[in-house]
Parts: structure tokens; sequence; C-alpha cells
């Protein structure tokens, strides 16, 4: 049995859930937002997991389990917790909580552990992961010095800026008007990272299985070209063997079954490595491409 966790009507979910259907894979969706009526009941004795969940009505046994797709967002943003009352704040966290500890120890394939995707919470950690698998990343500074980060551009020239964490930031340039603004650093460290420019390539890595994608853009942070009247287009791309190879053992290294690389390729053939997404919005990419990449994590989640 396989369970899908998370909000079904996102895309990446309903990508997977359609693959697993598709391949006539026995498979449960355990909707985060319905926690007050999916009780879980999980019992820990020395190695032995046992217990059993409540999903789309039917009790799963979780020896039964044999593969987890994960993709659940903060459980304090659901809708069904704004402006609940303290119980039913305190059971969506202990419900939250007593998920993510079976997920952690649960035997069988996982996309992905909380463990495996702690490495994201750190942009600056990460990155020192990145370079130890044989990657290039740019050079960096993290700091809530606005001197620092104007002499960080002047030593670099074009400079980007994001956020340190796993919380989705717009990489923009350290432009004139966003240098104006950089005494609000004092409180909120920011990453500067020099501006590398290239093709972007993102590849995903589903349980050493590799889909890569070349993204042509007119602007820094092609996922936002649209709101800033930018253009955006996504091929198929193949990457060499040794990349590919690359990409795969550092997804392996970190853990991770699946991850979202973010690479860029320079005019001279270096690539560089940004960041490793734990939980990628793959649809994205297969969407624009039909690369399969909803079908080989159904098929890897069957290991």
């Amino acid at each position: 049995m396989i369970i899908v966790c998370g909000i079904a009507s996102e895309r990446p979910i309903a990508l997977v859930t359609d693959a697993l259907r598709r391949r006539g894979l026995p498979y449960a969706m355990l909707h985060q937002r319905r926690f007050t009526d999916t009780p879980i009941d999980i019992r820990v004795d020395g190695t032995d997991v046992r217990g059993h969940l409540r999903c789309d009505g039917r009790t799963i046994p979780c020896s039964d389990v044999t593969g987890i797709y994960t993709r659940l967002m903060d459980w304090r943003l659901l809708p069904e917790t704004r402006g609940a009352g303290e119980e039913t704040l305190r059971h969506c966290q202990a419900w939250h909580e007593a998920l993510g500890t079976w997920i952690e120890i649960a035997p069988g394939r996982v996309m992905n552990r909380a463990s495996a995707t702690a490495t994201n919470r750190s942009k600056p950690y990460q990155a020192q992961l990145i370079r130890r698998a044989g990657f290039r990343v740019p050079e960096t500074l993290v700091t809530d010095d606005p001197e620092l980060a104007l002499a960080f551009r002047d030593r670099h020239g074009r400079v980007v800026y994001k956020s340190i964490s796993s919380v989705r930031s717009i990489v923009r340039l350290l432009d004139d008007e966003a240098a104006a603004r950089l005494p609000r650093i004092r409180s909120c460290p920011v990453q500067f990272q020099r501006y590398v420019p290239g093709v972007n390539i993102r590849v995903h890595v589903v349980a050493g299985e590799v889909f890569a994608t070349r993204i042509e853009t007119d602007q820094v942070d092609y996922r936002y070209a649209g709101r800033y009247g930018g253009r955006v287009d996504l091929t198929p791309w193949t990457p060499s063997r040794e990349l590919a190879l690359r990409c795969a053992g550092l997804a392996t290294g970190l853990g991770l079954a699946l991850a979202g690389i973010d690479l860029v390729l320079t005019d001279d053939g270096e690539f560089f490595c940004f960041e490793v997404n734990p939980s990628p919005a793959y649809s994205f990419y297969e969407d624009h491409t039909a690369q399969p990449i909803s079908d080989a994590i159904a098929r890897a989640l069957l290991g």
C-alpha cells in the first residue's frame, strides 16, 4: 500500500495519484485538511512500528505501507486553523506531529523524510554539502551589515539576493533600488551571491532516475518571469552521463529519494549549483515538457 500525504487538489499530489491509478497501484490519500476525522494510531515497540491510519474511509495497518509520498504544508496555515479554538489547534498540531513521526521512522521508500529535508532550511549549510559533492557554488555572503553587502556588490559587479531559509523567496538583482532598502537587513540577515549568467537547468532526481529541463528566460528568477513581463521557455534536456550521475549522487548523499536540483550552465560550459529542493513542485516542469516525472515517482514508490 502506498500513502500520499498532503492536499489532494494540489497539482504535484494530483499528478502522483493519477499516475498511481493508471498503473493500478494500491494507494490511499491521507488528506491533510481532514485531520479532525482522520485518526492516526501509531505505536513503537523497539524497532517495530505498529498501528493504523484512517484514509478515505479505510483503516490501513501501518505494516501494509511500503511507500509514502508526502507534500505537507505548514499546518498553521491551513484554512481549518484560521480562527479555530485552542482544542482544534492542539488536535491539529498533535495530528501532524504523529504523522511526521511515523513518516520519519516508517520502513519502505519515503519521499521525503523530514531529517533528509532539513538541509534546505539553511541554504548556506546546504551549499557546503553541494560543494563537497563536486559542484561549483557562486561566491556567497550572508550578512546583516549593509556596508558589507555593498562592498560585496562592488567586488563582484552583479549580485543577487535571496532568503537563507527554505521559505520561498524571489531571487532579485541587488540594483540601486534594492540597495536603498539595505538598512532593513539589520534585523534579518540575507544571502547575497555573485550573479552567474547562463542557462538555467532544473534536474529532478527520482530514486536515481534523472529528468533534466533547460529553461530559457530573460529574467533573473524564471519562476516569476510572467509577473515581471518576461518570457520563459522550458524544454527537455539530456545531461551528460557524468552530470546525471553527479546529480543522482548529490540527492543520495542528502538522503533524498526525490529532489529538484537548480543549476546554471555558463557560456564556457561550467555548471554552478544553487540549491537542492527536497519537496519540488515538479508539476511545473512536467506540464511544460511532458516529462513523465510523476510516473517515475509512482514507480519508485512501488519499490
